[in-house]
């Protein structure tokens, strides 16, 4: 089996783990394998990983920033914006600094796109959860 690609997190205050590998066994002899090897306290979940479509031509990339009281769904509903927009979030970091959350992801949308659409929409949900939210194009420079 290889490993593909790995994350680590808190998820309130619980470690977690992520680990995407390939390889020829099926997900109930993994679980099988790995329930096995590990303590008790620690809970694993195994699933496939469906296939997802070849990315649409590539467009522009854009910040988009969030600043407000930390509530549920803020993530949950700024990707589905950015999902149903025909975008893929590249990036995104969060943190809560004192009683202000703030997200900031970078946002890669397709070249049919309409970014009044986009922002529009963002604007929208952003009112809905009380937030601000702010939409900016992203400097490349390449070398």
């Amino acid at each position: 089996m290889n490993l593909e690609d790995s994350s680590m997190t808190l998820l309130r205050g619980h470690f977690a783990m992520t680990l995407i590998c390939k390889g020829a066994a099926d997900g109930a002899e993994v679980q099988r394998a790995l329930s096995s090897q590990l303590d008790v306290s620690l809970s694993v979940t195994v699933g496939e990983v469906p296939a997802e479509p070849e990315p649409t031509a590539e467009g522009p990339s854009y910040l988009v920033t969030v600043h407000g009281a930390d509530r549920l769904g803020i993530v949950a509903r700024l990707a589905r914006v950015v999902a149903a927009n025909g975008g893929n979030i590249t990036d995104l970091t969060t943190r809560l600094a004192g009683d202000l959350y703030v997200l900031v992801a970078e946002v890669d949308l397709s070249a049919d796109t309409s970014v009044d659409t986009f922002r529009v929409e963002l604007d929208r949900v952003a009112a809905e959860l009380g937030v601000d939210a702010h939409l900016a194009p992203v400097e490349r420079d390449d070398l």
